[in-house]
């Protein structure tokens, strides 16, 4: 009897691992995602942020999970749209299950060619201003993502370059009128200049070349500060606008962290590492099967007060200790 209980308990065992075995076997779901953003010569903590925000929800690249990239900027320069369209075509002919787009740009180049195919939007500016969605709470349509409040961040960031330049009264400001939401960054920006006495230059810039030529202008025109509001093209040049700004001894405010460690004065902004980091949650939802339209879109949870004291010595400029106290990095 026992003996037979034996050979039963063995049996019963070896089944139970054929089972598993194969159950093992069977072929894991290899989703495929699709990327247009900036490259990891550009901002490779960017992309490591959004590999990151993937693996905290389990999809691993060679594992289970396939991500297909282009990106949105070549030799450092930001693409045109016609070029950035070009690429997110080739993602879209990838037949991805989700298409994650970068900035404004980007997401404007995607929208044109992704029929119904769910964008996650990494990193825009104002998604209801620019029509990519019918609201923050209820998007609708096939998008979804993170904001980063571009327009609001403009009178902020004025309000810190007349804390750190006793005196202000002229400021020159980059804008791209590429970019749909420059007409709103503009008005936002003029009234603030209006509200704290100060008269607003305004210079477009889309390429290296015209931002040198921003940058001379503003020197004949005795500015005595710049504002460098969030744009792709502003973030992809921020070494050459930082070095720019050092050489004549212009203090610079950029809504970008990263301008402060590329040499400009000082930020204020959102993370934009957080950001890419938190896709990850907005993908693992849609390829769970909630439509993108359903999921509202994220608005930034943090923001960043970082200061350059090493630009601040070399272009004369004592930042105020009320400052220091509050900023979040002081990079020495």
């Amino acid at each position: 009897m026992n003996r037979r209980r034996t050979v039963g308990a063995l049996l019963a065992l070896a089944v139970a691992a054929r089972s598993v075995a194969a159950g093992a076997q069977q072929p894991t779901r290899i989703w495929r995602i699709g990327y247009l953003g900036p490259p990891v010569e550009t901002a490779p903590h960017l992309l490591k942020a959004f590999r990151d925000g993937l693996r905290d929800f389990g999809y691993v690249e060679g594992r289970n999970v396939t991500v297909e990239y282009r990106w949105t900027t070549d030799r450092g320069a930001l693409l045109d749209e016609a070029a950035l369209r070009a690429r997110a075509s080739e993602l879209v002919a990838e037949k991805p299950d989700v298409l994650a787009a970068s900035i404004d740009l980007a997401v404007i180049a995607a929208k044109k060619v992704a029929g119904n195919l769910p964008i996650v939007m990494m990193n825009v500016s104002d998604p209801v201003e620019l029509g990519f969605v019918a609201s923050l709470a209820h998007p609708g349509g096939n998008m979804t993502g993170l904001t980063r409040l571009s327009p609001e961040l403009v009178g902020k960031n004025l309000q810190l370059l007349v804390e750190v330049v006793p005196g202000l009264t002229r400021v020159a400001m980059l804008t791209s009128l590429s970019n749909g939401i420059s007409a709103t960054i503009i008005r936002n920006a003029r009234q603030a200049a209006e509200s704290h006495g100060v008269a607003l230059q305004v210079v477009e810039a889309r390429t290296a070349a015209e931002i040198d030529a921003a940058f001379a202008t503003f020197k004949r025109a005795d500015a005595q500060g710049v504002l460098v509001p969030g744009d792709g093209i502003f973030f992809a040049q921020r070494v050459q606008i930082a070095g720019l700004a050092v050489a004549q001894r212009l203090p610079a405010i950029s809504s970008y962290t990263e301008s402060v460690e590329a040499g400009a004065l000082l930020a204020y902004s959102p993370s934009s590492t957080a950001n890419y980091r938190r896709v990850g949650g907005f993908i693992d939802k849609i390829l769970r099967g909630t439509p993108p339209g359903d999921i509202p879109i994220e608005q930034p949870t943090s923001f960043e007060l970082a200061l350059n004291a090493k630009t601040a010595k070399a272009i004369g400029i004592v930042l105020p200790q009320t400052l220091l106290l509050r900023a979040d990095r002081v990079i020495e």
